[in-house]
């Protein structure tokens, strides 16, 4: 690896330790005397690619810039009314600017820490209670990934919530008025569980036949509004539970599904000032009604208290989730879209419920004045009671309609030759109307009789009556807010993130620039493709930059998170031993270390996991594994294993566990999540996978923001080609396996950043940024080893791009646990590293590439000053009950409160070290109590006298 001192290069900037300096130091430390020297020992010889990857030079940032700029202007923006579950809104600047663009948001991870976290899970409890307001129910997640998706959680959640008898295995029933990629996802999803689903037009009641769960749209994609309490109260007489999928928007004036009786209410809360972003990142919501919420996927925000009693926030019911769950979980989600939910929400909080209220009624007034202008002029109008689409009959001449729109600059929906939608959104104006009508050959009338919402589905009921909803109504005061809740965070702007397995590494702002430009962002999903060049243009260089980093024949980045390209994976190997005619083949071997997505995941393609154990060294028991191939070779689907091992070893022997699984006819899924350890020294493609899926939230920069937005693109060799992700909202329009995500791109919004990457990085720059990841991960393994032995190595002693820290003997010896110092850290101004996985009791520490070396050494100075303080705990300074970790993390008000009785100093508690005065962060909030807040659950914004006696905290919410 070559340093050059003097160099302003992307590259330079990117990679943390550049000066040859600091390299000598961290080499000598290791004990090697050049980069090169270490990767040759530690990556196995047999897995080494041949040749350096083909991606030409690095680019500028100002020469990526301006082929994005290109790009973008091969774009074509339009007045977008096509609707379908995509609309047009106005992301108020304050809120694009300081958080959707603003890297103390978008670099925060997942809040499992919720001590260092408790801004961004306010913002989160404000979406749950945004949420479960407007839609009429008790409980509401944090967000799930898209609408579409949702759904099909709902069903599955349906399908194991049902506790009538006979129902239970009943068939799921759609109504006809669904999104169509809303369909064509569940039925996706139920050819792969072997359930039955049957769409039927359910405003004309219930087809016959035992029914497990039923959904219905409000309003449907034809736009039509219907009193569905009729339909909801049949299906509970005949056993089914029911979801209604609803647009939020729309439930400012149209009566909730709780009202109406419905169990479940799921849908999109993109128009709540999420950009089109060419079909996502949006943030989808669920909510349950009470019974339901520990069967319920996704996150759940919840209200606790920590150790002096102050109301704090955490993350609920934990066990639940399918990571803990494994094989028994009931979804394979493992994140969320936190960045996006958390925007929708503060345009709620903006907004408060007049100001929702008055966007929709302009929505629904300049829909009324198309359809009755249209009327006037003849036409058949097919509904009268909708809220902001209305699908209009033109026999024949669709094409000519939809022609004649494109000329003056908008976009309708082409539904067929006969008929066409039309969809009004908060950027519709009244010359937008004019102008649509035009393209009729109408014009505009003052009348709107007769289209009004059916008396029965008007809202009576209030809804965001807190005060957090109503408080904030200049721009001062929001930005204030959002300044407030920002500062109660650590994010990646403040401090190295070094998580284990999550790769917490620098989201460079050349990267993230281009997402939120108007070419970009302003394009709706299914646009028509003379619209779409410059996003075509950029997905298609993007699938083909990872084909030749992986190793593979076809990329498709449709998945929209890591846990879904692990089923689109999955389902691409299903449905090749589906065309072979080895229906049989449906054991999944997945080793005991592996990420618990990989269970869930190949539960919910159809398959049975078969566990195998671990040797003591780490790698897969070979023994085990022979036995399991043995026992199941005619049965045998697939192993799941993941590249370095989640044990943060290179494993020499992965080549022979390829040729085992072949030589039994399975097929090699390889876990792409530690691809940052493989980049540029050896492909997947080429070591035996015949399938990954990448984590682009990881390895390719785009940011974790606070739990989501991430990208999962699945990646396979030419043989799985035919069963990659096919197009939900067109199946005749893309490839012929199952679809994963709602539109044929997934999160494309953010595609950008992972494209900038690579352009600004070339591939010997990601080949070096591999190697400096190789190298801090083995300095901080060599100068902690002493203090917390590593628990795993491999070849000549080394780790990849990560080490776990081995605590539980010392745990033995002081009762000090990993959570102790993960809580410890958070003093120090530090993230915690990975707490309890792989192994319970240990720390699982991945510093990245990004983290110069002055960074790196603070954290070893961390490190090695709380084993001291284990060591006081072991030599009886103080019991552990009573030591500055288990009182972990310090609060100014603790520490300046008159009646200080704990055995170790102030100073102690919270300047462990001299340097954090010049630069000391507070926790809001002490160490939180979990189980409290899990006995009593609390998922909506509590009411502000729970906060009084603590009125003088930085902890009170709203």
């Amino acid at each position: 690896m070559t340093v050059t001192p003097a160099s302003t290069s992307f590259v330079d900037r990117h990679i943390g330790a550049r000066r040859q300096s600091d390299v000598d130091a961290m080499l000598k430390a290791v004990g090697y005397d050049t980069v090169d020297a270490l990767v040759d020992t530690a990556v196995p010889k047999d897995i080494r690619q041949d040749s350096d990857l083909a991606l030409g030079a690095a680019l500028s940032e100002v020469e990526v810039l301006a082929e994005l700029r290109k790009l973008a202007g091969k774009n074509k923006t339009a007045v977008q009314m096509i609707g379908q579950g995509y609309y047009d809104t106005v992301t108020p600047a304050v809120i694009r600017r300081n958080i959707l663009e603003a890297p103390a948001w978008y670099t925060a991870y997942t809040p499992y820490q919720p001590e260092i976290s408790q801004g961004r899970l306010e913002a989160l409890l404000n979406f749950q209670t945004m949420v479960q307001d407007l839609v009429g129910l008790p409980i509401a997640n944090a967000s799930l990934l898209d609408e579409a998706t949702a759904v099909a959680e709902a069903v599955l959640m349906m399908r194991r919530a049902n506790k009538n008898k006979e129902a239970h295995d009943g068939k799921t029933v759609l109504d006809a008025d669904c999104l169509p990629q809303t369909i064509a996802i569940v039925k996706g999803r139920a050819e792969a569980l072997g359930f039955e689903v049957e769409v039927a037009d359910l405003s004309k009641g219930l087809p016959e036949g035992v029914i497990n769960g039923v959904v219905l749209q409000q309003p449907g994609v034809s736009g039509r509004v219907f009193d569905h309490s009729a339909v909801i109260a049949e299906a509970k007489e005949r056993g089914a539970l029911v979801t209604v999928a609803a647009d939020l928007l729309s439930l400012t004036l149209i009566t909730s599904p709780g009202e109406q009786g419905a169990d479940i209410a799921v849908g999109s809360a993109q128009r709540f000032g999420v950009p089109l972003f060419f079909g996502g990142p949006h943030a989808a919501y669920m909510a349950v009604q009470k019974g339901l919420e520990r069967s319920m996927p996704g996150r759940l925000v919840g209200v606790s208290k920590d150790n002096a009693g102050v109301p704090a926030y955490r993350l609920a019911l934990q066990t639940r989730e399918q990571h803990i769950r494994r094989e028994k979980a009931t979804s394979n989600i493992c994140t969320a879209q936190a960045l996006l939910a958390i925007v929708s929400s503060f345009y709620a909080v903006y907004h408060g419920p007049d100001g929702l209220k008055a966007i929709a009624q302009t929505v629904h007034g300049h829909a009324k004045t198309i359809a009755a202008s249209l009327k006037a002029a003849g036409l058949d109008v097919l509904h009268t009671s909708f809220f902001d689409t209305i699908t209009v009959s033109v026999p024949g001449k669709a094409a000519e309609i939809i022609a004649a729109a494109d000329a003056k600059g908008i976009n309708l929906r082409a539904i067929d030759a006969d008929t066409v939608g039309i969809s009004a959104d908060e950027a519709t104006t009244a010359g937008i109307v004019a102008d649509v009508v035009a393209a009729f050959g109408a014009t505009v009338v003052d009348s709107v009789d007769g289209f009004v919402l059916d008396a029965a589905v008007e809202r009576t009921s209030d809804y965001l009556q807190h005060p957090v909803f109503n408080t904030h109504r200049s721009e001062t005061q929001l930005l204030r807010y959002i300044r407030r809740l920002s500062d109660r965070d650590l994010a990646l702007d403040r401090t190295m993130i070094p998580l284990g397995s999550c790769t917490m590494k620098l989201n460079a702002t050349a990267e993230m620039e281009a997402i939120s430009w108007p070419e970009f962002a302003s394009i709706h999903p299914f646009a028509p493709e003379s619209q779409t060049a410059g996003w075509r243009e950029l997905i298609e260089d993007l699938e083909a930059q990872l084909t030749e980093i992986t190793g593979y024949d076809q990329v498709s980045i449709q998945p929209n998170a890591g846990s879904q390209g692990e089923l689109a994976g999955l389902l691409a190997i299903r449905g090749y031993h589906l065309s072979r005619g080895d229906a049989q083949r449906n054991i999944c071997l997945i080793p005991a270390s592996a990420h618990g997505t990989n269970a869930a995941s190949a539960v919910l393609a159809g398959m049975k996991v078969v566990v195998v154990a671990t040797a003591s060294d780490g790698t897969i028991d070979h023994a085990d594994l022979q036995a399991k191939i043995e026992l199941h070779k005619d049965a045998l689907s697939a192993i799941m294993i993941t590249y370095p091992s989640t044990h943060g070893v290179y494993d020499a022997d992965v080549r022979e566990v390829c040729d085992a699984i072949h030589a039994a006819g399975g097929q090699v899924y390889i876990d792409g999540a530690n691809l940052n350890a493989l980049v540029g020294l050896a492909q997947p493609g080429m070591f035996g996978g015949d399938v990954s899926h990448l984590n682009l939230h990881k390895t390719f920069c785009i940011p974790h923001g606070g739990g989501g937005p991430g990208v999962g693109p699945v990646a396979a060799k030419a043989h799985l080609a035919p069963f990659m992700p096919g197009n939900a909202a067109d199946p005749a329009n893309g490839a012929d396996g199952t679809p994963i995500s709602a539109s044929r791109y997934g999160s494309a919004g953010v595609l950008p950043i992972s494209w900038a990457y690579v352009k600004l990085m070339g591939g010997q720059g990601l080949t070096e940024a591999t190697k400096s990841a190789l190298l801090a991960a083995n300095y901080i393994a060599a100068r902690l080893n002493d203090s917390f032995p590593v628990l795993y190595t491999g070849e000549g002693g080394l780790v990849a791009h990560e080490c776990i820290l081995d605590l539980r003997e010392l745990t033995a010896k002081t009762g000090v646990t990993a959570e102790d110092v993960a809580k410890r850290l958070i003093d120090y101004g530090f993230h915690a590293p990975t707490l309890a996985f792989p192994v319970a009791g240990t720390l699982m520490v991945e510093p990245t590439e990004s983290e110069d070396l002055g960074e790196i050494d603070r954290f070893i100075t961390a490190m090695v000053a709380i084993r001291a303080e284990i060591d006081q705990v072991a030599h009886g300074d103080f019991t552990v009950e009573h030591s500055p970790l288990r009182n972990a993390p310090h609060t100014a008000a603790a520490v300046i409160s008159t009646d200080w009785t704990r055995e170790y100093p102030r100073e102690q508690a919270v300047f462990p070290v001299h340097t954090l005065k010049q630069d000391k962060y507070f926790p809001p909030v002490g160490r939180i109590d979990g189980a409290a807040g899990d006995r009593h659950l609390i998922c909506s914004c509590p009411p502000l006298e729970a906060f009084e006696d603590h009125s003088d905290d930085s902890a009170s919410a709203n």
